[in-house]
């Protein structure tokens, strides 16, 4: 069944780019479909696979691809919406379940808005990437994400505490997520400070490396959860530290290496956890044959309305009451401007409607005992995990769906890290030109100082254009190109084919090594990278 799982994604991955949807939804519809398919093997996710061996990788990765200057920088609504919003979601969930759904007691109906109040920081990840969205609104989706898991653990442990044995002690309740927090936090730091000092020992060898990267979640979440501290807190934690040092820690070749390595990885895992989510749903239905399915869709309706309902409100009341965002744009306030406080609220709007549930949800759900310490049946467990489902279902795949039709909607078009990374290749040049004629060590034979100076001067140029282009595209006008293929690239480009079959006729040939033919691809692969992070994008290309 893995190996079917496996066949899917990575069929499913040659038309993802083709259909545009965020390949999450494509995933978890799949999942759905082959859930339905007479004779499949039926799975159910493992809680303690999903904790201990799939989230730490995933949210190791996530931490250590964040920024931490953005994340500090939103540590404010970041923390409204990855703890406040957290609790706030788990009362208005149990509101609506004890008064609306007749089988929920409040302990029963404080553990389903437990489970289902975190977004989850894997959904939020795989929605997010490739849409044009403004980048302190992706810093603050994705930092919420990665913080919410300790808040929605907590008030889970103790719902479930409450459930089985009828008890709860709020200032109990209040220690432990301290607790739990911070312990999380200063042991991932600790830990992850350590990682960065071996990284420095065994720099040269990029394979050590590698599988020192892969191993280090694993190693921050088991230590952490030894002494009763978050373990997923403590693999963020990590990641944001490793993150911090990663320029001064690794090198090139650890980088690409690395970057390879875990792309695939996350591709694998991300697939493996998606398409699982959907093949979830024959599983659940076969313990609710019970209830009719009007009742069912009923119960659906009101507690999906009840989680998107209180993200919208509490997200635009903290926007517009509490001023919890300030969004930034070329260094001055949104709310200078119309057209600012026109992108205001489109931002705002983006956060208040990405509230995506996904795997922890699902773990914490199917990680729900079967009977009390009595021996009687866990009540309304069924009800409990097919509502958690229709949740992550509803959010993923029915807002994941229609996220980018309200991004062009709203027609928000985000250019600024493409600009800045320009800016900042200029800045490197103009300061290179200045140290070739005035601070190079040695002196330079005026050749070779002109063959230099001649290169960086028409890459200079090549960036002055590309600004200039992005500034034009943001001010409303028609779209123009920002990068187009110059008659060197493209020369380059056919005679890098004309290489390439020249190598493939000596290979076929059989009159030289295979060895050195090896080493020969291996650059002519170098220079096509090198060539190929000069080419026009898709996005980059002008409008029709």
């Amino acid at each position: 069944m893995i190996i079917l799982i496996m066949a899917v994604l990575i069929g499913l991955s040659a038309f993802i780019d083709k259909i545009k949807l965020p390949y999450p939804v494509l995933l978890v519809l799949a999942g759905l479909i082959i859930a339905f398919i007479p004779g499949v093997p039926r799975i159910i996710l493992n809680p303690d696979v999903i904790f201990v061996v799939i989230l730490p990788p995933l949210l190791y990765d996530a931490a250590s691809r964040t920024s931490w200057k953005d994340f500090k920088a939103n540590i404010r609504p970041i923390s409204a919406l990855g703890v406040n919003l957290v609790f706030f979601t788990v009362l208005a969930v149990a509101i609506t379940a004890y008064y609306f759904i007749p089988a929920f007691n409040w302990p029963a109906a404080f553990l389903l808005g437990a489970i289902i109040a975190p977004p989850d920081a894997v959904a939020a990840t795989g929605i997010l990437k490739g849409l044009s969205l403004n980048k302190q609104v992706s810093a603050i989706l994705e930092g919420e994400s990665l913080v919410n898991d300790a808040a929605a653990l907590i008030a889970y442990r103790y719902a479930l505490i409450a459930v089985l044995t009828g008890s709860f002690v709020l200032w109990q309740a209040a220690l432990q997520f301290i607790f739990v927090a911070a312990g999380g936090i200063l042991i991932g730091g600790l830990i992850g400070y350590i990682i960065t000092r071996i990284h420095n020992k065994i720099h040269e060898q990029p394979i050590v490396e590698t599988c020192f990267t892969l191993l280090t979640p694993f190693v921050v979440y088991y230590a952490a959860e030894q002494i009763g501290a978050s373990g997923i807190l403590s693999v963020v934690s990590a990641g944001l530290v490793v993150s911090v040092r990663s320029s001064e820690v690794f090198s090139y070749d650890m980088r690409l290496q690395t970057t390879y390595v875990w792309d695939t990885l996350m591709f694998l895992l991300n697939g493996f956890v998606f398409i699982s989510i959907g093949l979830q749903l024959p599983v659940i239905l076969q313990e609710l044959n019970y209830y009719p399915w009007y009742t069912l869709l009923l119960y659906s309706a009101l507690i999906s309305i009840a989680t998107i309902s209180v993200r919208i409100g509490w997200v635009f009341s903290g926007a517009y009451f509490v001023r919890l965002f300030k969004w930034k744009k070329t260094g001055h306030s949104l709310g200078s401007s119309e057209t600012d406080h026109d992108d205001t609220w489109k931002n705002v709007m983006i956060v208040a409607w990405t509230g995506t549930r996904g795997v922890l949800s699902m773990a914490a759900a199917l990680a729900l005992p079967l009977t009390l310490y009595s021996g009687k049946p866990f009540p309304e467990r069924a009800l409990i995990v097919f509502l958690c489902f229709v949740v992550i279902f509803v959010t993923l795949v029915i807002q994941g769906f229609s996220l980018p039709l309200l991004i062009r909607w709203l027609n928000i078009k985000n250019t600024e890290e493409d600009k800045e990374e320009r800016q900042i290749q200029l800045y490197l040049i103009k300061n290179t030109l200045h140290y070739i004629d005035h601070e190079y060590p040695v002196p330079l034979e005026e050749s070779v100082k002109a063959l230099l100076k001649k290169e960086f001067e028409r890459t200079a140029e090549r960036l002055v254009h590309e600004i200039r282009a992005h500034t034009w595209n943001e001010s409303g006008g028609k779209r123009v190109a920002v990068r187009v293929l110059t008659p060197l690239q493209q020369a380059r480009i056919t005679i890098g084919l004309f290489q390439r079959e020249l190598l493939l006729k000596l290979h076929k040939d059989g009159k030289v090594s295979t060895a050195a033919l090896k080493e020969v691809e291996r650059d002519l692969d170098i220079e096509e990278l090198n060539l190929n992070q000069q080419l026009p994008s898709k996005e980059d290309q002008p409008e029709n």
